[in-house]
């Protein structure tokens, strides 16, 4: 089977992760291709997520690792025997990998916890809301591909339709309810549903006020937790980079972050009514 072109953000996880039992043990490439009986380029590839790789063989490699922790070894052999595809792959070859990782990511995560400065989350942004964002940001977007944006944006939502979503916690600055990237028509509708999703069982929306000390280092992202801390991510969010974050000390000082914003948030009540005074006054 040839490597695949485009290996997703978890698949290269799995393959990072094994690398970084191979590096702790200090041992080469070559020795643990050996281990398999093929060429260095076969660990190479499956380190890269450009191979798959069986649960069976993840166990193996971290045997001969001297992989102590149990609960990371299960857990990366569960990532390997993961075969199902989701929905976001019918928008593969549509839109660009990024914005089928993110919905992988938040499709796997055990719980979410996310900073917004100055946008409503998308998990959260009724049609019109993420139409107008996407448009003001992309004035040339071809329809085809605004409509596919939007209609996935929409899509990453399902995962609260599950029997036992995961639990969801929006930090979101008085900004991003006040910033005027739509009419005031378009805005009101988002805000009340902002305020309807709070109420959702597994949903905690928090306001930060502008009166709140914030600190300077605070910035949008979403921390997502995995079946065991090592394995959590971080995502940036940015207009022109995705990008994930998964070494130790960036989920530490990421964690942290977190809970310097929440301690300046308001509670969920004080929240819905902010929001919901946010609304009136457009």
């Amino acid at each position: 089977m040839p490597p695949r072109s485009y290996p997703t953000a978890r698949q290269k996880r799995l393959g990072a992760e094994l690398r970084r039992l191979r590096e702790r043990a200090g041992m080469s490439g070559s020795t643990a291709a050996a281990f398999l009986g093929g060429e260095r380029a076969q660990i190479s590839h499956i380190e890269s997520g450009r191979y798959g790789v069986s649960a069976e063989r993840v166990r193996r490699l971290a045997a001969h690792y001297s992989a102590g922790d149990r609960h990371l070894v299960d857990a990366l052999a569960g990532m390997a025997e993961e075969r199902t595809k989701g929905w976001w792959e019918e928008f593969r070859g549509v839109l660009s990998p990024g914005f089928l990782d993110l919905a992988e990511l938040e499709h796997h995560a055990t719980f979410m916890r996310r900073i917004q400065m100055l946008l409503v989350p998308g998990l959260f942004q009724t049609r019109e809301y993420a139409r107008e964002l996407i448009l003001g940001g992309i004035s040339d977007l071809p329809a085809a591909e605004l409509a596919a944006r939007v209609d996935h944006r929409m899509a990453r939502r399902r995962v609260f339709d599950r029997p036992a979503p995961p639990e969801f916690e929006a930090l979101v600055h008085e900004g991003a309810l006040r910033m005027r990237y739509c009419t005031s028509e378009t805005m009101r509708g988002q805000l009340e549903f902002l305020d309807e999703v709070s109420r959702w069982p597994s949903v905690t929306v928090r306001i930060i006020p502008f009166d709140s000390q914030i600190t300077s280092s605070a910035h949008s992202m979403l921390y997502a937790g995995a079946s065991i801390p090592q394995l959590d991510t971080v995502q940036l969010d940015s207009a022109f980079d995705g990008g994930f974050l998964d070494a130790e000390a960036q989920l530490t000082r990421s964690r942290v972050m977190l809970d310097s914003v929440r301690s300046i948030a308001l509670d969920p009540d004080q929240s819905r009514t902010f929001i919901r005074r946010v609304a009136r006054e457009l």
